[in-house]
């Protein structure tokens, strides 16, 4: 099969292993976010840090020019290359034919609308993968929504993504971002990922980051719908006191019962929102009751 035109490799129902010799020169595309990665030192780094087992179905994404999906086949039970560039897709899919790689399913489709149901696992599946900028939070909300299903996600971010995602209290880059990731996962800063290590090189340095979900937070929220927007709520108007942050967000709670659930919780009512931990916003949100919010 030659890859002379755009084909859609998606098929109905479950997916199945397929394959199809040779990867031409490709020009990446801008539109797509397209940075492949060149260094195989950091690829076999990838590799090592994420150790996952023979037994493992890996959920790579975006496997490009299959930089990572050829290292990964050889130590995993099955890769399921999730493509969204059709031209890749079929090019990869007769790179893997012509080495005899069977264990590697490439599917043509945008990892935001691929349905994570159809991987036939048993067990829980792990996610590996480089992400573009611009779905970075959208998959992220992916992830979560799908935890579930997944075990640890290995994945490449944006430097500036990566630190917002395992930030501490106290810092500008601290937010609402943070708390919710690591709510519902462990998030482990790996190793940095020179600009140099890509092609075409990006403007930013990236970093590889760990997400655990097997390992949440181990204080559960009392509800994790008021949890989220209260954590939303609060990093809205970073400049602003919570107090007034939570006014401004919430009308229809009254300055006296915000101030009473932060006095419940041991919170300054001058406070910032990037100055609360985890169990501060935990405590805060259990002190409210679900019928006064509003979807």
């Amino acid at each position: 099969m030659k890859c002379t035109r755009a084909v859609n490799t998606e098929s109905a129902g479950h997916y199945k292993p397929s394959a199809a010799a040779g990867m031409p020169k490709f020009r990446p595309k801008k539109r797509l976010g397209q940075h492949f990665l060149v260094d195989p030192g950091i690829v076999n780094k990838i590799i090592s840090h994420a150790g996952f087992q023979v037994s493992d179905y890996v959920l790579e994404i975006g496997p490009g020019k299959g930089e990572l999906t050829f290292p990964l086949a050889g130590s995993v039970g099955h890769v399921i290359a999730v493509e969204k560039d059709a031209h890749l897709t079929c090019l990869l899919k007769e790179k893997l034919s012509k080495a005899g790689i069977k264990n590697v399913t490439v599917v043509n489709h945008d990892i935001l609308t691929f349905d994570f149901n159809k991987i036939e696992s048993s067990l829980k599946f792990q996610v590996i993968g480089n992400l573009p900028y611009n779905i970075s939070s959208p998959f992220l909300g992916k992830l979560i929504e799908n935890r579930n299903l997944v075990g640890r996600a290995i994945l490449m971010f944006q430097e500036e993504v990566a630190e917002r995602i395992t930030a501490s209290p106290g810092g500008k880059i601290y937010g609402a971002l943070t708390l919710v990731i690591q709510y519902y996962a462990q998030s482990t800063s790996l190793f940095k990922v020179p600009k140099e290590s890509f092609y075409p090189r990006p403007k930013v340095d990236s970093m590889v980051v760990e997400l655990d979900f097997k390992r949440p937070y181990p204080r559960p929220a009392s509800d994790e719908f008021i949890f989220k927007k209260m954590v939303k709520a609060a990093f809205a108007h970073r400049r602003k006191t919570l107090l007034n942050s939570l006014k401004g967000s919430f009308s229809f709670l009254d300055r006296e019962m915000i101030l009473d659930g932060m006095e419940k919780c041991s919170i300054n009512p001058d406070a910032r929102a990037e100055a609360l931990d985890m169990d501060d916003f935990l405590c805060l949100s259990s002190v409210f009751n679900r019928k006064v919010f509003k979807d």
